[in-house]
């Protein structure tokens, strides 16, 4: 692959994951300290760095002492993604994308610290994408039988909605009961890393209104013939009446609640695009809204990239999923890149990256990878089988091979996919 496109391509990806920096936001926001106490609470992979930037905001405003972070205050973040606060507000780590012991033990110590809040004290939920596996509170099922059920539903090609619909049902925490759990006036502040931006869909909604039912989530196990009797038990009680529900819509306690999204997509897409458009590149951006799954993106792309002429190119953003047959390793930016480069074949003059705003693709340490016109031709001579390796689901072994793998480390933030596709 030659270095001029790369370096375009990598200085997008590059500007899109500043643009999508909590920091920067927090930094411009302005609030009244509450005449009691602030407990501050979150979960997700930009949870660290929105801890920094939030007890560095609340001094900067001159909140005084009594009104700054109480000891009680936590954020649980990604093994790795801790950075190094030390502040007031303290790290946790924990497992994702499946849920652990150690998330299991924030949630339900957050639940605590805001329990004891009153009606003149303030909870600040840090909120972002990853905040679903991370803020575990399980409810009805074991944790055990929470990770099974988790890892089912992440390998059999669920949309992030539908997930998060049982998620919400079989947790303490999430789907709007976290700001139940409390009499305190709520601030959630999110980074938000789903189509729609819908706070109730981002790290499945601890602090926003549900409108999904326990009947819809046992729908979603029927629908992709996940057996997961305990959380099929718990489901049915739930659609019978015997258990309460998530808070809906329109519940009053919603009217001291304000989710507030501060970074999207939306801001990593544009800042690409712009970055394209100083390396002489006509951009645009394509959605910010890709679904589904990611070798059906890839034909979908491989058709507008087609289209392309010389010095053109756009980006896009979303979140693909993967129904995972073989044994391979991988994630979805990486199997959307080998589909799109089957797609194209040797298409002159199309290089594409794809990558993930947080710096993990799946499971793996790259953030994703890029592909270029001598992509076959560069594997054949390895001896690599696109199509095979495609079947098993071994996209990142075949971007390894090559040394085409992005590797970023954690960024601190999680916005999302950011895809960007040129012509030269």
């Amino acid at each position: 692959m030659t270095d001029a496109p790369r370096a375009w391509l990598r200085s997008a990806f590059e500007c899109a994951v500043a643009a999508a920096q909590p920091a920067q936001a927090i930094a411009q926001l302005s609030f009244e300290p509450p005449r009691g106490r602030t407990v501050v609470v979150g979960a997700g992979k930009a949870a660290a760095g929105m801890a920094a930037a939030l007890e560095a905001r609340l001094i900067a405003l001159g909140w005084p002492a009594s009104a700054l972070p109480a000891p009680s205050s936590r954020v649980v973040t990604r093994y790795g993604h801790g950075l190094s606060h030390r502040g007031r507000i303290a790290v946790l780590e924990a497992s994702h994308p499946l849920p652990d012991e150690a998330g299991a033990s924030a949630g339900i110590a957050m639940l605590h610290a805001v329990s004891e809040l009153g009606a003149d004290d303030l909870v600040i939920a840090l909120i972002s994408g990853g905040g679903s596996a991370l803020l575990c509170a399980p409810y009805g099922v074991t944790l055990a039988q929470k990770i099974a059920l988790t890892s089912e539903l992440l390998r059999c090609g669920a949309e992030i909605a539908e997930i998060n619909t049982v998620r919400k049902h079989l947790s303490l925490i999430k789907g709007g009961r976290l700001a139940a759990a409390t009499r305190a006036r709520v601030l959630s502040l999110i980074v938000s890393d789903v189509v729609g931006d819908d706070p109730s869909s981002i790290a499945s909604g601890p602090t926003a209104p549900d409108a999904t039912s326990y009947a819809e989530a046992l729908a979603i196990l029927e629908r992709y013939d996940i057996r997961a009797d305990e959380a099929r038990a718990h489901l049915q009680c739930g659609a019978r009446g015997e258990l309460a529900e998530t808070p809906k819509p329109g519940d009053s306690l919603f009217d001291r609640v304000e989710n507030r999204l501060i970074v999207t997509n939306m801001c990593a897409l544009e800042a690409a695009r712009s970055s394209l458009e100083r390396s002489s590149f006509h951009a645009r951006t394509l959605s910010d809204a890709v679904t589904g799954e990611a070798r059906l993106a890839a034909i979908e792309h491989a058709t507008h990239a087609r289209r392309l002429p010389p010095g053109h190119a756009f980006v896009s953003g979303g979140e693909t999923t993967v129904t995972v047959r073989g044994q391979g390793r991988g994630g979805r930016n990486l199997e959307f890149l080998l589909a799109l480069a089957i797609e194209l074949g040797n298409e002159a003059g199309i290089y594409a990256l794809a990558a993930d705003s947080d710096g993990v693709d799946g499971t793996e340490h790259a953030a994703g990878a890029l592909i270029a016109p001598d992509t076959l031709p560069r594997a054949a001579k390895l001896g690599l089988d696109p199509q095979a390796m495609l079947a098993d689901n071994d996209a990142y072994t075949f971007f390894a091979a090559l040394g085409d793998l992005v590797v970023t480390g954690p960024t601190g933030t999680n916005v999302n996919d950011v895809r960007c596709v040129l012509r030269v």
